[in-house]
Formats: structure tokens, C-alpha cells, sequence
């Protein structure tokens, strides 16, 4: 199956129907688009409350039309179906509207982060020939052809028409594109079909509801992230109710969780560590918690300890990415190996583990993992040749990582894939900070590096070269250049800075990232 825009974007389904199929006739797809999915919620439990954030509390009924109004501007500004619309939101219950408002007309979600800068904000929307965009930025579309309007949420939530659902959409055709920061020099977009997302993520996440009724998650990462988007498929699928805030700080999170009766808290190490190391208040309570799920390499020894102690309840740790990777394990005793994960649940993602040639290796042995299973996406957008680079032709995914399954199959994750750089949650891609850094008038060559960091897990460390009688831009001039000249996204920005006269280069004459990582690591 290859699906169309109207504007051209072909995005071709690299699993195939047969398997798709497959994996319906064994239950793990319902089979539906994602507005119906949520429809079947609404009429379960109209006022049962869908999202909560520090503007407003909005019911399933509520939030039905709201999505429905979104959808009436949407389409008075020309979007159909078959069109790419992007979302660039802070959390909240209107970035959950807008998504559904796309489900409705037919067309397909392109989520990503919101914040200051535009030149991801312009890729993304290039590459995807989306036309239109929801954002509360200020931003010029004149440079971009496809787009035909650009919206605040005061304006959708200031339409007056109530949008009649578009047709049933394939429920195997696109119906988001995450976006993920990668090695690549810009994010890379990769096109999940409704059935991978209200299914195969769907699966992950009855899983850790296990079978709750009326799930209250605390989600304390973006909905436009791959991690995060588990909060809306909680609501579309799961009839969740979420809970958000505007920002992370650690008290705040504490008492979100007494005030609305949490029982199933979404953060990383860095967000763990800090609402762990908060003074508990005289009356803090947080027995309504089930489960506490982290999203990191490894959840460190301390952090874990400290979560079990202070939230009382199993703490999850989930290796996964955007590219439809997933597994977690469980854990109710502090001191264990949280790289050590559970069997992979075959309603999510199952794994191989390959060697360089991409042969299957025997259980105990380690090699790159591999994954396919009911959530693995279409495909990359826009770039056939990560298609041809990470896919096989039976639809598996190679990660990149190294692990491997023992003789129970339990899956051990042994190393992440080290070209990109994680900072508290966020995944920044050296080579795209690398790319616009390089282009400074100052600097003949500009490579980052991570430096580690006890609270965040690593920052960005930037190793410039000056030009010949220039002498190098300060940390400061610098990121001021790459925000205004550049458009970078703050969260992006470097930390550190180091001035060399020369790169220092391996024995082979090639560039020797570890040696960089060390000087820096020195002069953090």
C-alpha cells in the first residue's frame, strides 16, 4: 500500500497489507481511524473528564466539540483530506482538540515541539508539503508554497461551525508523523498509520493500565514527542484521563498527583531525580499511584531506589524511539539492572537480534536489535534513503542499538546508539547543531559533543576551530547567531564551549569524537 497527498508526498507502507493484516486477525488492531476510536470513548462517558490542565478541565463531550469546531476553521481555510496538517503546541488541552480536529477531516497530524525558533518549524513543513499550521508563534509562511494557512487556537476556538466527520478513513493509512531528532542533519519524520497508533501504542498502554477502568496519567513530557504521544492515544484508545502542565517542576508534579488522584505518573531520569529530591510536604500524599513509567537508557541505581521509596509503587522503565521501537521492564526492588527489560510484548514490537550482515543471531549472543511488530510505522518521510538504510524488505527495523535476547527471550539492552545526544528528555542531533554552527563566519569547523551531567544525563558541548586571524565567537555570540541567523531551537542550543586550534584526529587521520568528549568532559 502506498499512500498519497494531495500535494504529492507519497509515503508507501514498507511492512505490507499481508502482515498488517495478520496482525488484525490476531486482535492486536481495532481496525478503526483515530476520531472513531475516540467517538466510541465520548459516547462511553461523555463527562468523565479528558484532559486537565491549569486553564480548564474538558469532559470527552467537551473536548468532542471543541475538536469539531477546530475541524469547521480547519476546513473554512481549505484543508481536505489526504493533507498534512502541523501542530506546534504546548501541552494542553487544545494541542489534544487539534489533533482530533485533523482525525475528523481525513488528514494527518505532523506533531513537534513548541517553542522559540523557526528553522526546524520550516523544514518539517517543506518536507512534508503540510498546509497548514496550528501554532501559537508568531511565524511568515511566504516562503512556503503548500501552506495555506496558518492558526492560533484562538482563532479555532473562535469558529461557530461544527465539522461533519470526513468519511471513515483506511484505518492502515497515515495518521501521524512524529517527529525525532536522529543523526540526520535535520529531524527526521517517520508516518504512523491509525492502526500502529491506537493499536500497536494502544497495546503498550493497556499494558500498563492493565485493565484500570478510568486510568489518571500525569504526562510531564511534550504530547508532540514520540514518548509523549502516548497521552493522547490514552485518551483516544484508553479513555484516559490526562493531566497536564505547563511546565515541569517538581512540586507542582508532587501535588498534581494528590490534587487529581494520579495513578499512572509518564517522566524521565531527570524529572524522577528532581521530584524525588523535593522536601515532601507534611501532608503529601501519593497512594493513588499504580505505576510510574521513565523513558531512559538505563534508570540509574539511585533514581530507581529513590522512586520506589518516595512513590510506593512498581516503577516501568521503557526502551523505545520514534522509529517503532519498544520494550519495557518492570521493577518493585531497588538495585536491579534496568537495562535488563521484559519479554517483547508481540502485540507491540517484537525483536531480532543481527549481525553486521544482518543475520538472525542465536539467543545469549549480542548484535543490533531489530524490531517490527503491530506498531511500526509506514515509513521515514521524505527520505528514501533512510527507508533503504533502516528497513528490510520484510519491514523490520534496525535501531542501531545493541542487545540481546536470552534463553527466555527476555530482551537485555547492552548500547544505545551513541550519534545522538539526550538531555533531560530531549534528543538534540549533533550533526543538524553541527550544520548551522559551521556556518558561522568565524569558525572553520564546529563539532559537538556530549559532556555528561549528573541531573539532565548529558549536554551539548560545541569544539570550534577558529578562521585564520578570527577569533572564535564566545558561547553567547554564538547561540545568539544561531537563534537569529540560524533559527535554531533554544532547546537545542549548546551548553559549553571549547576553543581548539585543531580537531584532534584518530589514528586512521579521521576525526576522534572520543578524545573531543574527553577534553570537554575536562573543561566542563
Amino acid at each position: 500500500m502506498t499512500w498519497t497527498s494531495r500535494q504529492g508526498l507519497t509515503l508507501p507502507d514498507l511492512v505490507g497489507a499481508a502482515q498488517r493484516r495478520a496482525w488484525a486477525a490476531d486482535g492486536h488492531y481495532l481496525d478503526v481511524d483515530l476520531y472513531r476510536m475516540f467517538r466510541q470513548r465520548v459516547q462511553a462517558h461523555p463527562d468523565r473528564p479528558a484532559v486537565i490542565d491549569p486553564r480548564a478541565t474538558v469532559s470527552y463531550a467537551q473536548l468532542d466539540v471543541a475538536a469539531r469546531r477546530f475541524a469547521g476553521v480547519l476546513r473554512a481555510a481549505g484543508v481536505c483530506d489526504r493533507e498534512i496538517v502541523a501542530i506546534r503546541l504546548p501541552n494542553g488541552w487544545p494541542a489534544v482538540a487539534a489533533e482530533l480536529a485533523v482525525a475528523l477531516l481525513g488528514a494527518v497530524a505532523l506533531t513537534f515541539p513548541d517553542g522559540p525558533g523557526s528553522g526546524e518549524a520550516r523544514s518539517l513543513l517543506a518536507r512534508s508539503r503540510a498546509t497548514a499550521l496550528v501554532t501559537d508563534r508568531d511565524f511568515a509562511d511566504t516562503e512556503l508554497p503548500h501552506v495555506k494557512a496558518v492558526l492560533t487556537t484562538e482563532q479555532l476556538q473562535a469558529g461557530t461551525d461544527l465539522a461533519v466527520p470526513a468519511p471513515a478513513a483506511d484505518p492502515d493509512a497515515p495518521a501521524r508523523i512524529l517527529v525525532s531528532s536522529g543523526s540526520e542533519s535535520e529531524p527526521k519524520m517517520i508516518a504512523y498509520s491509525h492502526n500502529a497508533m491506537g493499536g500497536g501504542r494502544g497495546n503498550y498502554l493497556r499494558a500498563i493500565y492493565a485493565g484500570r477502568p478510568d486510568p489518571r496519567a500525569l504526562i510531564l513530557v511534550p504530547l508532540s514527542a514520540s514518548y509523549g504521544s502516548l497521552g493522547t492515544v490514552s485518551v483516544q484508545r484508553h479513555g484516559a484521563t490526562l493531566v497536564l502542565l505547563d511546565r515541569f517542576d517538581p512540586a507542582a508534579a508532587l501535588a498534581a498527583i494528590a490534587e487529581h488522584r494520579i495513578t499512572h505518573l509518564f517522566g524521565v531520569a531527570t524529572i524522577l531525580r528532581r521530584m524525588t529530591s523535593q522536601s515532601a510536604e507534611p501532608d503529601e500524599d501519593l497512594s493513588s499511584l499504580d505505576a510510574v513509567i521513565a523513558s531512559c537508557d538505563g534508570l540509574p541505581t539511585p533514581v530507581l531506589a529513590a522512586a520506589l521509596d518516595r512513590f510506593g509503587c512498581p516503577i516501568s522503565n521503557l526502551y523505545g524511539s520514534s522509529d517503532g521501537v519498544n520494550c519495557r521492564g518492570e521493577y518493585d526492588a531497588p538495585g536491579v539492572e534496568t537495562t535488563a527489560l521484559s519479554h517483547p510484548d508481540l502485540a507491540v514490537c517484537d525483536f531480532e537480534v543481527r549481525d553486521e550482515q544482518g543475520r538472525a543471531l542465536p539467543a545469549g549472543t549480542p548484535g543490533e536489535l531489530w524490531a517490527r511488530g503491530p506498531m511500526t510505522p509506514l515509513c521515514y518521510v521524505g527520505a528514501p534513503d533512510l527507508d533503504a538504510g533502516r528497513r528490510d524488505p520484510a519491514g523490520w527495523v534496525r535501531s542501531g542499538d545493541h542487545g540481546l535476547l536470552d534463553s527466555e527471550r527476555r530482551l537485555h539492552l547492552l548500547r544505545r546508539n551513541s550519534a545522538v545526544i539526550k538531555r533531560g528528555g530531549f534528543t538534540i542531533s549533533p550533526a543538524e547543531v553541527e550544520r548551522h554552527a559551521g556556518a558561522h563566519p568565524a569558525l572553520a569547523e564546529a563539532v559537538c559533543v556530549p559532556v555528561p551531567d549528573e541531573d539532565l544525563g548529558e549536554r551539548l558541548c560545541v569544539c570550534v576551530v577558529a578562521r585564520p586571524g578570527a577569533p572564535a565567537p564566545s558561547l553567547a555570540e554564538l547561540n545568539l547567531f544561531l537563534v537569529e541567523q540560524r533559527g535554531l531551537e533554544r532547546r537545542k542550543l549548546p551548553e559549553q564551549l571549547v576553543s581548539l586550534a585543531a580537531l584532534p584526529l584518530g589514528s586512521t587521520g579521521k576525526l576522534s569524537r572520543v578524545e573531543l568528549s574527553r577534553l570537554a568532559a575536562a573543561r566542563t
